[in-house]
């Protein structure tokens, strides 16, 4: 480009990752009819068509995939040195951010962040974006999503990372199917069970069975655990879930818990964001924001919350 318009740069990035001129009107604020001026304006400057419509999506050509790179690092760096110029004011930001979230994080955490926001930004937009798993990566790294909450460990090291709570997988079912005391790994595997994809990030239990080389019963498997307490109580299936959503659904169904009869290490549930995040003042108030948020709710350790649904009875058998 001859002389280089921020403007066109911010639209070419944005239809770049969401291969959508609606999303990206959306996302910028925008009229369709400005996406669809900027491209074409773009189109003129770097003779290339960009983007291809096929069927609802906008593909990008050769050359759009060998200038995004280039882009995005330079309207980033200009972005952050524009933003950090100016002091961030949570009161009067009307900006959109996006969050990513399992249903379960939706039903533990989103409440109370949503609170939080709305006191400290009263106009700030939140989006809350469903998890894929193997997109994450992706997802922060090009700016898609402005953090993610995940309980599996995503190892890269332009990502940021805190701990929020601590948990434990635990198995549940309908109270009337369960004996008194522990589950053994011979019922565990012979009762039929209802499992949830491996796309929202839980997937370490079905690890350690591979290698325990057990197989478990599959009559069900569904994409999200919210569904789980309705399925329990009219199925009788066995299912594994976290203890900190067991907790909730317990409380609320005749249902009953129980520790696995086999060992599973605690895991961390995490809050992610991309390093470059910091240095945007906006971007740096929404991680701190979420932190606040979810650290006020106080969730009580693994320990306590399965003394708390068993006790004694619950203690794995060996």
């Amino acid at each position: 480009m001859s002389q280089p318009d921020l403007n066109l740069i911010r639209v070419f990035v944005m239809l770049y990752e969401t291969r959508s001129v609606t999303h990206c009107a959306q996302r910028l604020n925008v009229t369709q009819p400005s996406v669809s001026y900027a491209l074409s304006r773009l189109r003129d400057q770097l003779d290339d068509r960009l983007f291809v419509r096929r069927q609802q999506s906008m593909t990008p050509t050769m050359t759009a995939h060998q200038i995004y790179p280039d882009l995005k690092a330079a309207l980033q760096t200009l972005e952050t040195h524009l933003n950090s110029r100016h002091h961030f004011d949570p009161v009067n930001c009307n900006m959109r951010f996006r969050l990513a979230l399992t249903d379960l994080g939706e039903m533990v955490f989103l409440p109370t962040i949503l609170n939080y926001l709305q006191k400290e930004a009263p106009d700030l937009e939140l989006e809350v974006v469903p998890l894929q798993i193997e997109d994450v990566p992706e997802w922060l790294t090009a700016g898609q999503v402005n953090a993610v909450i995940c309980s599996r460990p995503i190892e890269l090291h332009s990502l940021e990372r805190q701990t929020i709570i601590r948990d434990r997988y635990v198995c549940m079912a309908r109270a009337d199917t369960f004996e008194d005391g522990p589950i053994d790994l011979e019922t565990f595997s012979r009762r039929k069970q209802v499992v949830v994809a491996g796309t929202s990030g839980h997937s370490l239990v079905e690890d350690i069975l591979h290698q325990l080389n057990v197989q478990r019963k599959v009559a069900l498997e569904v994409p999200h655990f919210s569904i789980l307490p309705s399925l329990l109580m009219a199925s009788g299936l066995l299912s594994v879930l976290p203890v900190q959503i067991a907790n909730q659904f317990a409380a609320g169904h005749d249902l009953a818990v129980r520790s696995l009869p086999f060992q599973v290490p605690d895991f961390n549930v995490s809050l992610y964001w991309h390093t470059q995040a910091n240095r945007s003042p906006a971007q740096h108030w929404f991680c701190q924001a979420v932190l606040e948020a979810v650290r006020s709710m106080n969730i009580p350790e693994p320990d306590v919350l399965i003394d708390r649904l068993f006790g004694k009875a619950g203690t794995p058998s060996n």
